[in-house]
C-alpha cells in the first residue's frame, strides 16, 4: 500500500509518499506562500538517502488545490516520479490539529467528521481551516480513494477529568467545552512506543516524561503507555515557553493589555507570535540563540535561561503526577538536535536520578539512543519523532480494515 500523508497549513502544506511495505518514504516536499504573488514547492526524492535528489519549482498558487496539482504532476512525472498514476495512491491520511471530545481515535473521513473538524474551528483557527482545506483539496485530485483523520488530540483524551478541567465555572465546559485538549499528540504517541522499545518494556507498562520541544513544545505525563497531563490546553498557547508563544503567564494580563488600549486580537497575535524566545531577545530559531549566547548577548543567555526553566518545571512536576518514571524522553527538531538545551535541562537534577554522560549527549544520530550516564537512576533518552509514519501506519490499518 502506497500512502500520501498530508499536514497542511493556512498557507503551505507538508506531504510524503510512503510504500507501507517497506515503511520507506518515496518522497517528501513542502509547498509554500500560497496565495502570494510567487510560491515555491521544495521536493525531494527518496529523501535522506543516498539516492536523495531536490527539485525546487517557483511559481505562483491561488489556492492549495494548484499546489497539489504540481504536487501530482511532480510525482507521477514519466522521467523525475516516483509512480505511474496517481492511482497507485491507496490511500491519504491527514493531520488535523483539533478533534475535540467526540474524537477519540483516526477515523476515516466522512462528511460528518469534517463537520466536526469545521465545528473546532473556533478552538483552532489557525489549524483546523487549514486542515479541512487539505482533505477537500484530496478528495477532489484523488476521487474514491480513502482519506484518513489523524487527530493531535486524540493521545490526550485518557487524561482524567482532575487533569483536563479547568478550574471555572463548570458550566462553561458544560456549555462550551473549555478543557485542556492537548496537543502534538501523535509524536507523543509514538516516540512513547520507541522508548518503551529501547527500555525492552511493553508499551502499557512505560511510565515516561515526554518532551516534544521545537518552536512548538509540549510535555506529557505518560502513565502505563496513556497520557494522563499534558502542557498544552485548551489551545497550543498554555504550557511551556516556546518559539514565538508566551506559555503559562498570568491570566490577568489579557484583560489588563486591553485596558490599556490593546485589542482582543493584538493581545491574541502577541501572545501567539510575538512573544516566548522572540519576545525576549528576537530569535526564535536556537541555532542563532546559541550563536548569541556564544558572543556574550544578555538577552540571548536570559532567553535560553528562561525556556530551560520552564521545561524544569514541567519535569519535576510530572515527577509528581506519575511517582515511577521510567525515562525521560526528548524529541522533535530542539530535543532531538540540540545537546546544548538537553544538557541544560538536565543540570541539576541528579536528585531525581537524571545524569547525563557527555559524550552520548554530544553524538549527533538518527536513531533512538540513551544519552544518560551509564548506571544513572533515570534513563533518559533521544526519540525521533516520526509524525507522518504514524500517521501512515495509522492510515493503513483503517484503511485495511475497510477491505
Amino acid at each position: 500500500m502506497k500512502v500520501l500523508v498530508i499536514n497542511a497549513g493556512s498557507s503551505s502544506f507538508k506531504y510524503q509518499l510512503l510504500d507501507m511495505d517497506t515503511k520507506g518514504v518515496l518522497c517528501s516536499g513542502l509547498v509554500e506562500r500560497i496565495g502570494e504573488n510567487m510560491g515555491k514547492m521544495a521536493h525531494k526524492i527518496a529523501p535522506d538517502t543516498d539516492l536523495e535528489e531536490k527539485i525546487v519549482i517557483e511559481q505562483a498558487f491561488p489556492d492549495h488545490v494548484a499546489g497539489m496539482r504540481l504536487v501530482v504532476q511532480t510525482i507521477t512525472d514519466p522521467a523525475k516520479g516516483v509512480i505511474k498514476t496517481s492511482s497507485e495512491v491507496e490511500a491519504i491520511g491527514h493531520r488535523v490539529v483539533m478533534g475535540g471530545e467526540s474524537i477519540k481515535e483516526s477515523v476515516l473521513i466522512t462528511e460528518a467528521v469534517k463537520q466536526l473538524v469545521r465545528d473546532h474551528f473556533p478552538l483552532s483557527p489557525l489549524h483546523n481551516p487549514a486542515n479541512l482545506a487539505g482533505i477537500e483539496v484530496a478528495e477532489q485530485l484523488f476521487p474514491g480513494v480513502p482519506n484518513v483523520g489523524v487527530f493531535d488530540t486524540e493521545f490526550h483524551q485518557t487524561m482524567p477529568e482532575a487533569a483536563y478541567l479547568y478550574p471555572l465555572p463548570y458550566k462553561l465546559y458544560e456549555a462550551m467545552r473549555i478543557r485542556r485538549y492537548g496537543y502534538h499528540g501523535t509524536s507523543h504517541r509514538y516516540v512513547t512506543g520507541k522508548a518503551a522499545e529501547v527500555l525492552g518494556k511493553a508499551v502499557d507498562q512505560v511510565n515516561l516524561i515526554t518532551c516534544h520541544l521545537g518552536n512548538g513544545c509540549s510535555i506529557t505525563a505518560v502513565q502505563n503507555g496513556k497520557s494522563v497531563d499534558t502542557s498544552m490546553g485548551t489551545t497550543p498557547l498554555e504550557g511551556v515557553m516556546m518559539g514565538t508563544r508566551c506559555g503559562d503567564i498570568d491570566p490577568a494580563l489579557v484583560p489588563y493589555l486591553i485596558s490599556r488600549g490593546m485589542t482582543a486580537p493584538e493581545v491574541d497575535a502577541l501572545m501567539n507570535k510575538q512573544s516566548g524566545l522572540k519576545g525576549v531577545c528576537g530569535l526564535n530559531d536556537m541555532r542563532d540563540i546559541h550563536a548569541a549566547c556564544a558572543e556574550g548577548d544578555a538577552r540571548a543567555i536570559l532567553a535560553l535561561d528562561m525556556f530551560v526553566y520552564r521545561i524544569k518545571k514541567y519535569i519535576g512536576s510530572y515527577f509528581a503526577v506519575l511517582g515511577r518514571v521510567d525515562a525521560v524522553v526528548f524529541t522533535a527538531g530542539i530535543g532531538e538536535n540540540d545537546d546544548i538545551t538537553r544538557a541544560k535541562v538536565c543540570t541539576g537534577m541528579q536528585h531525581m536520578g537524571i545524569e547525563l554522560d557527555p559524550e552520548a549527549n554530544a553524538k549527533r544520530s538518527g536513531e533512538a539512543r540513551r544519552i544518560s550516564k551509564p548506571g544513572a537512576a533515570l534513563p533518559v533518552l533521544v526519540v525521533p519523532t516520526n509524525e507522518e509514519l504514524a500517521i501512515a501506519e495509522t492510515t493503513a490499518r483503517i484503511v485495511g480494515k475497510t477491505k
